[in-house]
């Protein structure tokens, strides 16, 4: 069992947490048991270690014989050590350290997507998970993620996504404009998610391959780029509400293009 807070092992572990390191080593961290699960389920070839309590080995015994059968190696600490690990004030008894993915913009449109998403300059990691998460959820095939966004391999991103992050290509560090006209020339539409948008969610036309444009919580997207897009489109609530948040919004755009573009 690990016992010594102070340890290499223990330092190493929780230097993930800054995005310098995460960077420099291609690792992050996952922590808590349905991101754990679905890291084993979906990645567990890219799984270096896993942390586990000696309670959560007996409350999570299915994940623990899981990556025991994937060949990953499973470290029982105690309790204070997967504190000093963790980023969160109440761990829940698992964590994983995993090799970080790269999938590129080519990539994607190589096999011809259907429904996108596109945050562009997303700051907030809870919006930024959660926007992952309804993509996972309403079949998108891949996240697209802007330059100066946050670090979608943060913890804090990671846990918004409840594993949802190993189940579709991210990609990061996009440029605005040249990821618009890529979308584009694949013959791609790419909507705007804008309260100014003259087109009403219900009137948009979701049936082709499509692109939801996301833009920073605080100032939307600039013209720029929403004069790059195929429309701008507005989803109409109601008017004592003065705006849907980013990820709100795009759940809810998500769940309009489904029904006309969730593969069989």
């Amino acid at each position: 069992m690990l016992t010594n807070v102070r340890s290499d092992r223990v330092k190493s572990v929780r230097s993930l947490s800054r995005r310098s390191v995460r960077e420099r080593t291609g690792r992050f961290v996952v922590d808590g048991p349905q991101g754990v699960r679905e890291a084993i389920r979906y990645a567990a070839a890219r799984v270096d270690d896993l942390y586990v309590t000696s309670a959560a080995i007996e409350r999570h015994d299915a994940i623990v014989q899981a990556a025991l059968e994937a060949d990953i190696r499973v470290h029982e600490t105690d309790e204070a050590v997967l504190e000093a690990m963790s980023d969160t004030e109440s761990p829940q008894g698992l964590l994983a350290v995993v090799a970080a993915e790269a999938p590129t913009l080519d990539d994607v449109l190589a096999r011809s997507p259907r429904l996108l998403v596109l945050l562009t300059n997303v700051r907030d990691p809870g919006n930024a998970g959660t926007a992952i998460r309804g993509a996972d959820a309403f079949g998108a095939d891949a996240v697209l993620v802007t330059e100066g966004s946050v670090d979608v391999l943060s913890p804090k991103v990671v846990r918004s996504t409840v594993g949802s992050i190993f189940h579709l290509p991210v990609v990061t560090g996009l440029d605005a404009e040249a990821t618009l006209d890529a979308l584009a020339s694949h013959g791609i539409r790419t909507l705007a998610a804008d309260g100014s948008g003259e087109t009403l969610l219900p009137d948009v036309d979701v049936s082709e391959p499509h692109a939801w444009v996301m833009g920073n919580e605080a100032w939307g997207l600039p013209p720029e780029l929403r004069s790059r897009c195929t429309d701008v489109v507005r989803v109409p609530i109601s008017e004592r509400v003065e705006s849907l948040n980013l990820a709100m919004a795009a759940t809810v755009c998500l769940a309009a293009s489904s029904g006309a573009t969730r593969r069989p």
